[in-house]
């Protein structure tokens, strides 16, 4: 992994924390959203790391590098392995085409980053 890749990953987690600090206080649109994430990701006929993987395989889909840096890593701490994290990111490649693939690079850098710690 590129050392461009763990500073992407650590201004992802300092920016996601400065936004929720400063939306939990003024947004009801947020602090609302939030607790419908709180509530999609318990445990029901899905477990909360079953969900976290479909997020990932979405998040890769979707490239969105900040949902990769967060469900992967709920995933990880939701006792994912790395082989099923990795099947996640290849069901996301299958489900984007080509671009997943491009998706799939950063994601594998999220786990690696995750896998170190």
């Amino acid at each position: 992994m590129e050392n461009s890749d763990n500073a992407k990953i650590e201004r992802i987690k300092r920016e996601r924390k400065q936004a929720h600090s400063y939306y939990s206080d003024k947004s009801k649109v947020y602090r609302s959203f939030v607790a419908m994430e709180q509530n999609t990701y318990t445990d029901g006929a899905l477990t909360k790391k079953q969900k976290e993987l479909i997020a990932t395989g979405i998040s890769v889909v979707e490239n969105c590098e900040s949902c990769m840096e967060w469900h992967i890593k709920q995933a990880v701490d939701a006792g994912a392995s790395t082989g099923e994290i990795i099947e996640a990111i290849e069901v996301g490649i299958e489900m984007s085409g080509g671009i997943g693939t491009v998706s799939a690079r950063f994601a594998m850098s999220v786990l690696e980053y995750y896998n170190k710690k």
